[in-house]
């Protein structure tokens, strides 16, 4: 199952950051690391008071490999919340004591080894030992810790450069540092002083400025389609109407089109490995038709453009008739957007990739990141109960199918985009928890879920609650999920 291996892959690689934290311990005991984000397999972290190079990186991985050998135990204790800050402060984790501040318990489940304690929110292996194959290689001006797939068994994955994707977490962490906000206890902290609605206000226009950006690029290439294409739960369909917006500011007449309208009918679509309809894959949409019509929109013919309908899962026997004039930009919004196989006859110089996806920009604290995966899970829960009555478990049993596409079909092609764009909002987990905690709360212990349920409700307990929520403007990006946005009749 899905589920299981993605939850022991991420046991794995917490128990993997508690032996690079043990190297560095043993190298430089001043050494500060901050654990930011993904890339490919691995995971890209900075560290201070250690000046990395290729060789470094080389000593810290033999390090790790040596405490790896000694398999050493790592024990779980429970501390109470005294003990656990007084520990990290002595430490100078002040960002790890600020944030146990706030979880609403007296005490802490700590992990220790070989004298070495630390916080995960999560399982943890039962010894170094069990964490035989890594990598480390020098990235600058950080590193990457490389981990192996699915067959945690298996070689580590080859490292695999994603300068698009960089970039886009560079201008992440410049938000964070415009808005003074980097982690969940400087969120929680600008809630208590009650400055959530400037704060909302300033990520807002962040946004929008980035989307005006991409708005006159397209304008100044003369691009004629723009692909908008991302993994489930990004906000591409707000995103593809703000920047319809942005692009009619400019002189511009966008017209949108959806590539689910292109499904093929349900007993045409091929089946995955579990005998079921895989509408992830591009086989399921009818790219011959898409490419046939594109050509005829773009020589100013008229068409008629299919119209799917999920309830029957089929189309309706009547599309919609559409005439693209020569003055119109046509946005074309669905996941697989970044395929070339979708716009096989038209020059790469009309078209405009655009990639949006929720690149989570906070962390707990210095060791404890957040997962883009788990923010756009919440999205699609709150969402998806408050549109079609879909319940927790409902959802968690889909993530699989949808994780198990976007690896395949969605992330392989990222790198194509024109450029990216990060949907997350610094403060939207302080507002989806309102909605997906009681939810997660009521995931039954005896659901195959269960284990993934309770680390995300632990997770929440971190965030205070954003009680202005109607700051948030009708057109956000976030108010695709929680309701109220002007983009759609709801």
């Amino acid at each position: 199952m899905y589920t299981e291996r993605e939850e022991n892959r991420r046991i794995y690689e917490r128990s993997a950051r508690l032996i690079l934290l043990l190297a560095l311990r043993d190298m430089e005991p001043m050494a500060k690391v901050r654990f930011e984000h993904s890339i490919g397999q691995g995971l890209y972290m900075n560290v201070t008071g250690l000046e990395l190079n290729a060789s470094v990186v080389r000593s810290i991985q033999q390090r790790m490999q040596a405490i790896v050998e000694r398999d050493l135990p790592i024990v779980r204790s429970r501390w109470t919340r005294e003990q656990a800050m007084a520990y990290f402060a002595s430490r100078g984790q002040e960002d790890t004591v600020r944030l146990l501040a706030y979880r609403p318990f007296d005490y802490f489940d700590v992990y220790t080894c070989d004298g070495f304690s630390e916080y995960f929110y999560g399982e943890m292996a039962k010894s170094t030992g069990e964490i035989r194959s890594f990598a480390l290689r020098f990235y600058y001006p950080g590193m990457v810790l490389l981990l192996p797939g699915d067959d945690l068994s298996g070689p580590p994955a080859p490292f695999a450069e994603r300068p698009q994707l960089m970039r886009t977490y560079a201008q992440a962490n410049e938000h964070s540092a415009i808005l003074r906000c980097e982690s969940a206890a400087d969120l929680n902290d600008l809630i208590a002083r009650g400055e959530a609605r400037s704060f909302i206000r300033v990520s807002e226009a962040l946004h929008e400025r980035s989307i005006a950006q991409i708005a006159e690029k397209i304008v100044a290439r003369g691009a004629r389609i723009v692909f908008v294409a991302g993994p489930s739960s990004s906000g591409k369909t707000t995103f593809a109407n703000r920047l319809s917006v942005q692009l009619r500011v400019s002189g511009k007449r966008p017209v949108a089109i959806s590539l689910d309208d292109y499904y093929r009918n349900q007993n045409e679509i091929p089946l995955d490995e579990h005998g079921k309809p895989d509408l992830e894959c591009l086989e399921s949409i009818d790219v011959p038709l898409f490419n046939e019509q594109l050509v005829d929109l773009l020589a100013g013919h008229e068409v008629e453009i299919p119209r799917y309908s999920f309830k029957v899962k089929a189309r309706e026997p009547k599309g919609v008739p559409l005439r693209v004039e020569e003055d119109q930009i046509l946005i074309v919004e669905g996941i697989h957007g970044l395929n070339s196989a979708l716009c096989t006859d038209i020059p790469s110089e009309m078209t405009y990739r655009v990639y949006i996806s929720a690149l989570a920009q906070l962390n707990l604290d210095g060791h404890n990141r957040i997962r883009a995966t788990d923010v756009r899970l919440m999205r699609r829960m709150v969402r998806d109960h408050r549109t079609r009555n879909t319940s927790a478990h409902q959802t968690l049993q889909m993530w699989d199918s949808v994780r198990a596409g976007e690896e395949k079909y969605i992330f392989p092609f990222q790198e194509r985009a024109d450029v990216m764009f990060n949907s997350s909002l610094l403060y939207e987990i302080a507002v989806l928890k309102k909605y997906a905690y009681p939810m997660l709360c009521a995931i039954e212990q005896d659901s195959p879920y269960y284990v993934r349920a309770r680390r995300l409700v632990k997770f929440l307990h971190y965030f205070a609650d954003c009680t202005d929520e109607d700051e948030i403007p009708p057109t956000s990006i976030l108010r695709e999920f929680v309701g109220g946005c002007t983009f759609y009749n709801e």
